[in-house]
């Protein structure tokens, strides 16, 4: 999930989170080491390599969460 790596911002369900941490996963990661982390005002959300692994590409930049979450990633528009 090559797509997060360089994400602003994703989209989880619908709400926009701006992302504060993201590791795209490799050899070198865990089941439990977190991958992505994000904040939308108060609210904020983690997920796991576990979470993330085997996300189905479900077209247009979306994947779709083993546990159902439906997430898109992007990034901010830099006008010149």
């Amino acid at each position: 999930m090559s797509a997060m790596g360089d994400a602003d911002f994703v989209l989880v369900n619908g709400v926009v989170f701006q992302t504060e941490y993201s590791r795209v996963p490799d050899k070198y990661t865990v089941a439990d080491d977190i991958v992505l982390e994000a904040k939308n005002g108060e609210d904020e959300i983690a997920f796991t390599r576990d979470e993330m692994e085997g996300a189905e590409d479900v077209g247009d930049g979306a994947y779709r969460l083993k546990s159902g979450a439906l997430l898109r990633f992007l990034t901010g528009a830099t006008i010149h």
